[in-house]
């Protein structure tokens, strides 16, 4: 009995190892982290102040622009601040409900971010191929209610895997070779069959992101087409800028997270330090790019976010 209690319980915390072969070299690489991170905070906050001060701002794509500034703001705090504590300080402890806390976190905002981004190119979609029915397809209750129903899915999806996690067995190994509780990460410490958290986290992947990406692309492929129907050449591209910069926006979330959860899974051959290092790229440099990009991009939010520094400034 003293045995199985001992060998099959929770570990009262787990050691984030940081970046595999470069534990030299991962006090330094801190210091571009924390730079990203502090861009992210300042960008999205700028972002979020402005939306919400400006009533002329309550349209659906402002409106989406909020959400995913939200969730940029949740997905990199979840991150951030302990793996700068264990690059840093050697803060590598963490205990096993945090540690399942920010899995939590993480992974259901990354989900979050993909439907966010999902719904954008539908709002651009409907704004393109159907502007005069755009403001009564998405008003602001249909609006509401799709974030919403993104925000339960990544709930639902990953609070179950959370629920069964902590339930199962684990050993006396309790390194995670990672500066954050990825989900495989975890599992592979556990004792017990883990092949349901295998199948469940590939179906999980393959249907939010597969389902996601499928709308996106048939999203742009319509609205390419209304574009190369425009007569006029500077309207097509207007137009092109725009979409270019949505889909470079789009890019630098879902490569990275798909090299990332295809890696953990089958990429044995990459070194882990590569593996580790796109992980944390992902989490950061998407939060970090979307403020930039749609507020540089967005010229009535380019002179909100202008009016806005000239006001402090007084």
């Amino acid at each position: 009995m003293s045995l199985n209690s001992t060998t099959l319980s929770h570990p009262p915390y787990f050691l984030l190892m940081g970046i595999p072969g470069l534990q030299k070299e991962q006090f330094w690489i801190a210091f571009p982290f924390c730079m990203m991170y502090t861009i992210a905070m300042l960008g999205n906050i700028t972002l979020l102040l402005i939306i919400k001060a400006e009533p002329s701002l309550r349209e659906p794509m402002y409106l989406f622009l909020a959400m995913l500034a939200s969730t940029d703001l949740v997905l990199s705090t979840s991150v951030a601040p302990k793996m700068l504590g264990v690059f840093w300080l050697g803060l590598k402890e963490i205990e096993f409900q945090s540690c399942l806390t920010q899995m939590f976190f993480i992974h259901t905002f990354s989900i979050v971010e993909s439907g966010v981004l999902m719904a954008m190119a539908l709002d651009h979609y409907f704004a393109i191929c159907w502007p005069l029915r755009h403001s009564s397809i998405l008003s602001v209750p249909v609006v509401v209610a799709l974030g919403s129903l993104v925000l339960m899915r990544g709930v639902f999806l990953v609070s179950s895997v959370c629920f069964l996690l902590h339930r199962m067995p684990f050993c006396h190994h309790h390194i995670i070779s990672h500066s954050y509780c990825d989900h495989m990460a975890v599992v592979k410490l556990a004792c017990g069959d883990i092949r349901f958290h295998v199948i469940y986290g590939l179906l999980v992947a393959f249907t939010v992101i597969g389902c996601d990406i499928i709308l996106i692309s048939a999203s742009y492929i319509m609205i390419l087409r209304v574009i190369l129907g425009l007569p006029s050449t500077e309207a097509r591209l207007k137009a092109f800028n725009t979409c270019a910069s949505h889909v470079c926006v789009i890019l630098g979330f879902y490569v990275p997270a798909l090299f990332t959860f295809v890696t953990h899974r089958f990429g044995q051959s990459i070194p882990p330090h590569i593996h580790i290092m796109v992980a944390n790229l992902y989490l950061l440099v998407s939060p970090m790019l979307n403020p930039i990009v749609y507020g540089v991009r967005t010229k009535k939010l380019r002179d909100r976010v202008v009016l806005f520094f000239q006001q402090k400034g007084n």
